[in-house]
């Protein structure tokens, strides 16, 4: 088993290794849950919510889900107009080797799993400061593996972050559990977004041809394939913060042996998300599948003029323009 204790891919771990050196990717957590919960600055309950995370300061579950769900909203959408920069000749790009779209997904990627791990609990990831170190490396993975779906990082997330796993971990033996599943879950996630980024290059070539247009279809690539990714998520942590018991975290164990045991279980419950821009129309139909809410009346305007920003910067079209619009009209 000692393959599965080595380091990451070299290639991957350099590609987030230098997504985390973007400005504003890699998040302060205090700096972070200090404006996402300043109306709390009361009695010292921020101190308290710095110190010990939002659930276990008393924060509502269900508050923290709300902010969750309008933080990804907010940091889709700004990505989008970020991605349309990086899209063009001369935009961002942190080493020639890496295609700037791939550099500026993954950069997304990091910062909202960051924040939404944060409002969630999880302690500081950068407490050492350390951009390499190979235990944030697999943390950060492994978040990325529930974004796009992979067999069993949703349920090790689970097992790692639920209080109550934290009593039944302990009755394993901690250097097995590791290498017989920590280690090579990180190492199927790795594996997997790895080979993603060999197949798909975010439309680097086209983008480069026609640097406008490339710079539209990294916008509304980044769109079409963050919110779900940021819901998939969000619903793994929801799901380990709300009275996850120990039939759940059995389930889950079970779960990760098996996804470890089948090469082939690549894809958890619903469909995995492809980074592939001919796939962007299917997956804005698609979009959201974990989140049913219909968005309060009064949010309506605000949703509308999200839409009519990204069809301004042109990173959606007239036509899903108006199908945005009447759905948020009619709900």
């Amino acid at each position: 088993m000692a393959s599965e204790q080595k380091p990451v891919n070299d290639t991957f771990k350099f590609i987030l290794v230098n997504a985390v050196k973007i400005p504003g990717v890699k998040v302060d957590r205090r700096e972070f849950l200090t404006g996402q919960f300043a109306e709390y600055d009361t009695d010292g309950q921020l101190s308290v919510i710095i110190e010990k995370g939002p659930i276990k300061a008393g924060v509502s579950l269900d508050v923290i889900d709300k902010m969750a769900r309008t933080l990804i909203e907010k940091r889709t959408l700004a990505s989008t107009a970020a991605s349309t920069v990086a899209g063009i000749p001369g935009g961002l790009t942190m080493a020639a080797m890496i295609p700037a779209d791939t550099l500026q997904f993954f950069g997304v990627a990091l910062r909202m799993s960051q924040e939404l791990a944060y409002l969630f609990g999880r302690d500081d990831l950068w407490a050492d400061n350390e951009l390499d170190s190979e235990k944030v490396i697999r943390e950060l993975i492994l978040f990325l593996g529930v974004m796009f779906g992979v067999a069993g990082s949703a349920s090790m997330l689970r097992i790692l972050t639920a209080s109550i796993a934290e009593h039944l971990l302990k009755k394993i033996p901690q250097q097995a559990f590791a290498k017989t599943l920590y280690y090579p879950i990180v190492k199927k996630a790795a594996a997997y977004i790895g080979i993603n980024i060999s197949k798909k290059t975010f439309a680097q070539g086209a983008s480069k041809i026609v640097p406008i247009l490339g710079g539209i279809i990294s916008g509304g690539l980044t769109y079409f394939s963050m919110k779900p990714m940021g819901n998939r998520l969000r619903k793994t942590l929801y799901e380990a913060a709300n009275d996850y018991s120990e039939l759940q975290f059995n389930q889950d164990y079970e779960n990760v042996r098996k996804s470890i045991q089948d090469s082939d279980a690549t894809i958890i419950e619903g469909e995995c998300i492809e980074i592939d821009i001919t796939a962007e129309e299917q997956q804005a139909e698609k979009d959201e599948p974990c989140d049913t809410t219909v968005p309060e009346k009064g949010s309506v305007a605000d949703e509308l003029l999200k839409f009519k920003q990204l069809l301004d910067m042109g990173a959606i079209t007239q036509e899903e323009y108006d199908r945005k619009k009447f759905e948020l009209l009619n709900a």
